[in-house]
C-alpha cells in the first residue's frame, strides 16, 4: 500500500513539473526535439551517441563563451595597459599576466 501511495505521489510532481516546464517554455516536453531524437532511437548506443553529441554542443558553446568574454575583456584592458600613465599609476595589466592569459586562452581554442 505504501508504494501505491508513493507512486501516486511521484505521478502528481512528475504531472505538475511538466506543467510547469511547458508553461516555462511553451513547449510540451514531448514536443522537445531532443526528446524526438530519442524517441526514434532503436538502442542503447543510439541513446548514448545521441546524449554525447548533446554534451559535446554544450561543452562547445560554454568553451566559446569562455572564450569570447576573455578577447573581450583582454580587448579592453589591452589598450589601457599600453596608455603609460594608466599603466604606471595602476599598473592594470602586466604583460606577464597578458602572455598567460593568451596561452590560457590557446588551450580553448
Amino acid at each position: 500500500m505504501a508504494d501505491q501511495s508513493g507512486s501516486a505521489r511521484f505521478q502528481t510532481l512528475f504531472e505538475s513539473a511538466l506543467q510547469a516546464y511547458e508553461k516555462k517554455t511553451g513547449v510540451t516536453l514531448a514536443q522537445h526535439p531532443l526528446a524526438q531524437q530519442l524517441q526514434g532511437c532503436q538502442s542503447t548506443q543510439e541513446i548514448i551517441a545521441l546524449l554525447q553529441g548533446q554534451i559535446q554542443a554544450f561543452d562547445e558553446f560554454r568553451r566559446d563563451k569562455v572564450i569570447k568574454t576573455i578577447k573581450a575583456t583582454l580587448s579592453i584592458l589591452t589598450p589601457l595597459s599600453a596608455a603609460a600613465s594608466l599603466a604606471d599609476a595602476f599598473g592594470l595589466v602586466r604583460p606577464e599576466a597578458l602572455m598567460v592569459s593568451f596561452h590560457f586562452s590557446d588551450h580553448f581554442l
